[in-house]
């Protein structure tokens, strides 16, 4: 990606990544609230690469600023790393839902973040070149009819936010059994984690 990418920080305490990202070649406009990101978004019309959002703040949450992007017509396809304290699937399901790129868990190191940032702009940077071929690569690429009808169910039940042993008890199968079907699951879909086959089941339909 050329240039120096502007990374808008949503965070009501921003001090410290408003200090170490420009340290990294970013340049950085913060935000302390969903309100004031809103603003600089859409009254200032302020063009950012991408938007590092904090879900707990004052006045506005991260997940409402994250629905309030998304229903804006040019917003909606910022690329959204939501920052936040809660590490629930279904909540980290429910923002991918909304429509987050990515998601990191507090506390979190910065070279993690960093690998995160530069991985979500280079995925955009590509999208943009590859658009109009990047969902017939999808759908010929994975063949999503490969999963049996047991891994279809444990994936919408992943994609809902149940654990492992919430999904055996729904199933009456036991925890290693859930292990097995989720490993199934990634092999097939050619992911790496629940989060990865739970995007990539939304984008092929599979799941709603």
């Amino acid at each position: 990606m050329g240039g120096v990418a502007s990374i808008l920080v949503v965070d009501d305490n921003p001090k410290y990544l408003a200090d170490a990202l420009p340290m990294y070649g970013y340049d950085v406009t913060v935000a302390e609230d969903g309100l004031e990101a809103l603003k600089l978004l859409t009254e200032k019309e302020e063009t950012f690469d991408l938007i590092l959002l904090d879900v707990m703040m004052p006045n506005m949450d991260g997940w409402d600023t994250l629905k309030a992007i998304r229903a804006n017509k040019k917003l909606k396809y910022m690329p959204v790393i939501m920052i936040t304290a809660v590490s629930e699937d279904q909540k980290v399901v429910s923002g991918l839902k909304i429509g987050a790129d990515d998601y990191i868990v507090k506390p979190f190191i910065l070279p993690n973040l960093l690998a995160r940032i530069e991985a979500v702009l280079r995925r955009c940077e590509w999208q943009k070149e590859a658009a109009p071929k990047q969902e017939k690569t999808l759908n010929k690429d994975v063949n999503i009819d490969a999963l049996t009808p047991k891994e279809k169910e444990v994936l919408a039940l992943v994609a809902k936010g149940a654990s492992n042993q919430e999904i055996a008890d729904k199933l009456y199968v036991r925890d290693v059994t859930v292990k097995t079907h989720l490993n199934s699951i990634f092999k097939k879909l050619k992911v790496t984690n629940r989060t990865q086959a739970v995007l990539l089941a939304m984008q092929m339909n599979l799941i709603s």
